[in-house]
Formats: structure tokens, sequence, C-alpha cells
């Protein structure tokens, strides 16, 4: 009989998100994981397989536990311009936050599982926009075709410029652009 698991997977999990987050998959080391978490090589990969099969725990739980829950809040607000004060002020979120977009810039177009889950997150945020928009008096969404995309993109922008360092444009520009688009 096996020696009981020394480590708490969940825990685990939270902590390789936010060193993937920090310093993307490529970044991140095995031995930088071992040392992160705490864990032991062998035990890494007897529960996780691998470094790949850690990253896509990690990326599932940022998902369920940040980024959809996000998508919910950020479709019940009231008009563009307050989800877009949200979304803002989101983002700078968890420790994990900027992992959905490290991902998306790192691995999702080389990895389909990745890829698959980065658009799990983008259609999540593409539709809580799409229900505050709502539609016009033709029944077709205000805005035009795409601009829930435009605007997830703007949001993820925004979250890119902070985690560079360069700051974003000011709130009120975001503001009026959303009133101007929505």
């Amino acid at each position: 009989m096996g020696r009981p698991r020394a480590f708490d997977e969940e825990q685990a999990v939270r902590a390789a998100a936010e060193l993937f987050a920090v310093h993307g998959y490529e970044g991140t080391s095995v031995d930088d994981l071992v040392t992160g978490l705490g864990v032991h090589r062998g035990s890494l990969y007897k529960v996780f397989g691998s470094k790949r099969g850690l990253y896509l725990a990690a990326l599932r739980r940022h998902l369920d536990e940040e980024v959809l829950p996000l998508a919910v809040a950020l479709g019940e607000a009231d008009g563009l311009a307050a989800l877009l004060a949200r979304a803002v002020g989101a983002f700078d979120g968890g420790p994990a936050a900027g992992l959905l977009l490290s991902a998306a810039v790192e691995r999702a177009g080389s990895d389909p599982d990745v890829g698959a889950l980065v658009a799990e997150g983008m259609a999540a945020l593409d539709a809580a926009v799409e229900r505050v928009r709502g539609t016009g008096p033709d029944g077709a969404p205000d805005g035009g075709p795409g601009t829930a995309g435009v605007l997830t993109a703007t949001v993820l922008g925004l979250r890119l410029r902070a985690r560079a360092g360069l700051g974003g444009p000011p709130p009120g520009a975001v503001l009026a652009f959303a009133e101007r688009v929505g």
C-alpha cells in the first residue's frame, strides 16, 4: 500500500496557478513548481502526470473560480460603462488573475487543450458583454456583430498593459469608448 498523499492538491493547484500567471508556462520550471508548491517531484508527477497536467489543472481552476464567476458578475452590470468599470477593476484581482491572458498569448495556439480552455473563458466574457448590451429595435445586438469580442479584447488589452507596467488610458476614456460602442 502506498503512502498517503502529503500535500493538499487544491492548494498545490492554486499555488501553481499563481506561478504560471506570473512567469508563464515556459518561464516556470518543474524545479520552480517543486519549490513553490513544497512538494516532491515524484508526488507532482504522480498526481498531475506532468508539468502540462498541472498547468491544465491550474487553468481549469482559474476558469472555474475566477473567470466564469467574473463573467456572471459582469453580465449583471447595468450598461456597458458599468461592465467595463467592473471588468477593469476585476482583472487586477487575485494572484492568478493573469493566467487566462498568459495562456491565450503563450499556449493557446500550440496546445489544443489550453486553446479550448481559453476559448471557454473568452466565450463566457463575450456572453457577459452580450447580456449587458441588449438588442436594438431590429432585434440585433446593439453595436453590431463582433462588438462583444471587441469589448472583451479591450478589457484584456487593458489587463495586458497593466501586467507590462504600462498605464492604461484614463478610466473616463474607457467609459466614453463603451458608451460610443454600446
